[in-house]
């Protein structure tokens, strides 16, 4: 195994905490990022800086909103020059809201998007340059199994960016394997613990709208949805195997790491639904001759 430089998005808590720390004890260089380092997450990256010195491991917390673009460039350059180039990005940070789409304000929907979509491509924009001058790298992209599996109701802005997420990493994946860039997809399932996704989760901005589906026939349903959801994830679900499957991808040789990764406790069916998409997205390049995009290509 090679010891790479790897950049993980949103690491204050969830998937992207325990995956730097687990990227991090297997022996790779790994810069966690999140906002505001100096105030409201300093006793997050304090704990990092901590555990980093404790294990003998290098991880670096550094300051980095993906919401920004001169936040997301002076990340980018201060690993560049601190270490020279950068191997690996996980694209993991996120946010989610909770409640009838209608009550959501066309603005918390972009911001949404701002987040679980938008700020990848901030981000890829920074790094891509460095990687395709490398012909080399991998990005990691933490979807979820709402894209293509059984979904509640309620959280509409989650499902509908993380879908245009996984959208555009799969077009990412075309556009980047001739340059020796890598993709793995990262499907994990619903956790109710561990992630902080519903404990954290944005609320709709419209009161009175929200308020007429509590008063109408859909009284109760934001209690009855998250304990339905509750109830079919078992009370074993550990969100630290996403972690260790990401590290397993990461230290996979080149041309060999997985186009997309499942861990779903709850099998809501999208590793499935996932398959038959993937194969008939394949099947239509190989069928224009363009199949050859599929596969990385080192030069």
């Amino acid at each position: 195994m090679s010891k790479k430089v790897i950049l993980v998005t949103g690491s204050s808590s969830g998937f992207g905490r325990l995956t730097s720390e687990a990227l991090a004890r297997a022996g790779h260089t790994v810069y966690a990022s999140m906002r505001d380092v100096a105030g409201r997450n300093a006793g997050n990256a304090a704990q990092m800086t901590e555990l980093s010195d404790r294990e003998n491991t290098d991880l670096r917390p550094v300051e980095l909103d993906v919401q920004s673009e001169p936040s997301v460039n002076a990340a980018i350059e201060k690993i560049i020059a601190e270490t020279g180039r950068i191997d690996v990005v996980v694209h993991n940070a996120g946010h989610m809201m909770f409640g009838p789409a209608e009550a959501f304000t066309p603005e918390q929907f972009a911001q949404q998007y701002d987040v679980n979509v938008l700020g990848t491509q901030r981000v890829n924009r920074a790094v891509l340059p460095h990687m395709r001058g490398q012909r080399e790298g991998l990005l990691v992209w933490i979807s979820s199994s709402s894209s293509a599996g059984g979904t509640p109701p309620y959280l509409s802005p989650y499902f509908a960016a993380k879908a245009a997420m996984d959208s555009l990493a799969v077009q990412y994946s075309r556009e980047l394997s001739q340059w020796g860039i890598e993709t793995s997809i990262i499907v994990p399932g619903a956790f109710t613990k561990g992630t902080n996704h519903f404990a954290h989760s944005g609320s709709p901005a419209d009161k009175a709208r929200a308020e007429e589906y509590e008063t109408g026939p859909y009284a109760g349903y934001g209690e009855k949805i998250q304990e339905a959801f509750a109830a079919i994830v078992p009370d074993d679900a550990d969100p630290e195997p996403v972690a260790d499957l990401i590290v397993d991808v990461v230290d996979a040789p080149f041309g060999q790491r997985p186009f997309r990764v499942h861990y779903d406790p709850t099998e809501d069916g999208a590793n499935i639904g996932f398959s038959v998409l993937d194969r008939l997205r394949a099947e239509m390049l190989h069928r224009v001759g363009l199949g050859h995009l599929l596969k990385p290509v080192k030069r």
